[in-house]
């Protein structure tokens, strides 16, 4: 005999009043405060403090918003990324060369690929051509001093090379070489 349970209309719902929700709202600020954002993007932290052992956050990002190509170098720090609203792309990059583009996944809330779990060392990168919200999350805890190696093929966020750069990323095929140092 199967366990089914209903449920009925008078019942107290007092034990879900400390249910943290995540709406559109919310996404909409985001997206309103990445517009305004000299970085182009904005987040809102889920997790308590960066100390805590799983870091979790919503991002909103807009398409001239650059992610730096980056690896996590602790070997225990994977990431994953959720897209809620929008498109994203997901740029991974050879170990061994400048700046090879060998896989680009594009992650699309409610397309065939929403989400994907970036092992750590491994060169990555975000681009995106229209607004975004995504979910990041990721081992903790946060230092950013030694949270992220960021690649030496790549500008510096602010170089002057930076919108040319963006450029190629977004145009990059497998197999194209984006490194610019």
């Amino acid at each position: 005999m199967s366990d089914i349970i209903m449920s009925n209309k008078n019942q107290s719902n007092a034990h879900h009043a400390n249910a943290t929700r995540f709406d559109k709202t919310l996404f909409e600020t985001l997206k309103f405060q990445a517009e305004t954002n000299e970085r182009r993007r904005a987040h809102f932290n889920v997790h308590k403090t960066y100390q805590d052992v799983v870091q979790r956050l919503f991002i909103a990002m807009m398409p001239d918003s650059y992610v730096r190509p980056h690896r996590h170098i602790q070997p225990h720090k994977w990431e994953f990324f959720m897209v809620l609203e929008g498109e994203l792309d997901i740029l991974f990059f050879d170990d061994e060369s400048e700046g090879q583009l060998v896989e680009r996944i594009t992650l699309k809330a409610g397309g065939e690929t929403s989400g994907v779990e970036i092992p750590p060392n491994v060169w990555h990168a975000t681009v995106c051509h229209s607004p975004v919200v995504f979910m990041e999350v990721k081992q903790g805890p946060y230092k950013a001093t030694d949270d992220k190696g960021f690649a030496p093929w790549s500008p510096e966020e602010g170089s002057h090379l930076v919108p040319q750069f963006l450029n190629a990323l977004k145009r990059a095929e497998e197999g194209d070489f984006v490194g610019v140092l």
